[in-house]
């Protein structure tokens, strides 16, 4: 009775596995149809059967593979990497314990590329595709190398049995695919994959090149070269994946900082923030920036956010986002970064009571120096306009290939919010530098009226000075002939001096003679009346002996 009991229950269990067995086989064959019509809402209801098939049986690599592929086409990269997240090698290498040796991880590696013949390459290709839409670009680069590397192996060992009218004939099936497929599974067109492999991994290396080349530029100092290198990946034709895009506006925004250009700086980590709200590091550098121009209030609102971004990982024991997502800061350096910023926003709050709200640095936003003319702010001003016009704010989402179901039209809102509020910022530092600008001007053009007016003061007082000098040498000219042309007058007529009846000639010289008869016509009345004056005139010119005189002849 016991073995008869055992013999019925082995044949219930082979019938429950062979009943899941088929219920999983007509769940792929369903899902295979679904899938062959390339309509979303099919596809979606394909992944539902590619669930419920995994489900019954999770390692299944053909229900794995029709899963991944579909959720590729539906633009679905998150969930290909967190659904092949082992494979990502940056993930690997980043989960390898570092007490280990170099060699274990070098054998971990090779037994991971190893092991693709067992999985299937399928993996490799699909999830390169992915980190390439999610910005993972070096892990892409690894990923489609290797993927390609391996069909190219595959499709060398299976060409040695090939006749030369099957090679053109080739298409690459999608593993699953067997060539006694039943008709009533639709034919799928054949596809190059790689072709589109090396495309791909064409415009991946570009791109790589390109922020080596502007990394190299920012390490070395040639700021102005790194922010042309970052503008040419950022501004191309073609569009960039999200993640790496925020990535190159925040080492944009870093070179930006390094030159001096405050308000390109702020504007790329407005645009990182609005590609990754989540990014540390944007934060961190806006919050240094306001700060750096002494506006206290976007600072503080700034570190405030990044307060409660580093509570919830320190709250949720990990970083923001996915495992595989990229971060600058480690999950251990939180605590430490958390108390600093602690400290950092009781400072700034100190500042803003202490009433320090006014004295914003606008000459370094707009970056023109003190004391610059009209000219120069208009110019700079012009610039800023044109660059960060809230209308073209939103531009770059056009070059940006969005990872994730995000709306698009909230992306956009935000980044025109931000953009508003710096080019509100941009008006009002406008109006205040022209405000002392044009102070500037007043004040230069009162202090050139007095110098104007000092200087004509100076030269009519000079003029002024001028004529009385030269009235005084006319005056010290006109006495100077006058005694010129007295001494002429002297020389030619010598005074005689008339003693009794005999007339003497005076053989005193000219000199003591010209001191007392300054003016003869003074003296040509008076010497014939008054006795009392010529008895005078008489003793200065030397006759002092007693003369005697007759009166009868002086009478008149």
């Amino acid at each position: 009775m016991a073995v008869t009991t055992h013999s019925l229950t082995a044949t219930e269990k082979k019938h429950w596995w062979l009943t899941n067995r088929k219920i999983v086989e007509k769940y792929i064959k369903d899902a295979r149809s679904l899938i062959a019509t390339q309509e979303q809402s099919e596809i979606v209801s394909a992944l539902n059967l590619l669930d419920a098939a995994l489900a019954i049986s999770p390692r299944l690599d053909h229900a794995l593979e029709l899963k991944a592929r579909s959720l590729l086409y539906l633009r679905r990269f998150k969930d290909v990497a967190d659904m092949l997240q082992e494979y990502i090698p940056s993930l690997r290498m980043a989960n390898d314990d570092p007490s280990s040796g170099s060699s274990e991880s070098s054998s971990s590696r090779e037994g991971l590329w190893k092991s693709c013949d067992k999985e299937g390459q399928w993996r490799y290709l699909v999830l390169g595709e992915a980190c390439c839409h999610l910005g993972l670009m070096e892990d892409a680069m690894v990923l489609l190398q290797t993927g390609k590397r391996i069909a190219s192996d595959a499709f060398r060992r299976e060409s040695v049995c090939w006749s030369d009218d099957s090679f053109p004939l080739l298409s690459i099936p999608i593993a699953g695919d067997t060539v006694n497929q039943p008709t009533t599974s639709p034919q799928r067109a054949p596809i190059n994959v790689t072709e589109r492999v090396t495309h791909l991994l064409s415009h991946i290396k570009f791109l790589l090149r390109r922020r080596a080349a502007a990394l190299a530029a920012l390490d070395a100092g040639l700021y102005s070269e790194a922010i042309r290198h970052f503008s040419k990946i950022v501004d191309g034709r073609r569009a960039a994946p999200q993640g790496f895009l925020a990535e190159c506006y925040m080492h944009r925004a870093s070179a930006n900082r390094s030159a001096g250009r405050i308000a390109e700086s702020i504007a790329d980590c407005n645009r990182t923030l609005s590609l990754d709200p989540t990014c540390i590091q944007a934060l961190e550098t806006r919050a240094s920036l306001f700060e750096t121009i002494r506006c206290l209030p976007d600072s503080l609102h700034d570190l405030e956010h990044l307060k409660l971004l580093y509570n919830s990982i320190l709250r949720d024991r990990k970083l923001p986002g996915p495992a595989w997502k990229r971060h600058n800061v480690r999950y251990r350096e939180i605590p430490g970064k958390l108390c600093a910023l602690t400290t950092k926003i009781q400072e700034l709050k100190q500042r803003l009571a202490s009433g320090e709200t006014t004295s914003v640095d606008y000459y370094a936003l707009i970056g023109i120096r003190r004391g610059c003319s009209r000219s120069e702010l208009e110019r700079a001003h012009l610039l800023l306009c044109l660059r960060h016009k809230p209308d073209k704010a939103t531009n770059f989402i056009e070059r940006c290939e969005f990872a994730d179901e995000r709306d698009i039209d909230t992306v956009k809102e935000k980044a025109k919010m931000c953009s508003l509020l710096l080019y509100r910022l941009i008006q009002k530092g406008y109006t205040s530098v022209m405000s002392n600008v044009l102070d500037e001007e007043a004040a230069e053009k009162l202090r050139k009226k007095n110098a104007v007016a000092a200087a004509a003061q100076a030269q009519a007082q000079a003029q002024a000075q001028a004529q009385t000098h030269a009235q005084a040498q006319a005056q010290v000219a006109a006495m100077q002939v006058i005694k010129k042309k007295n001494e002429a007058e002297l020389k030619n007529k010598k005074p005689e001096v008339k003693i009794g009846n005999v007339l003497h000639e005076n053989d005193q010289p000219p000199s003591l003679i010209s001191s007392c008869t300054v003016n003869p016509a003074v003296f040509q009345g008076v010497f014939c009346r008054d006795l009392a004056v010529v008895g005078s005139l008489l003793t200065q010119v030397g006759f002092n002996r007693p003369i005697p005189v007759k009166y009868e002849a002086l009478s008149c």
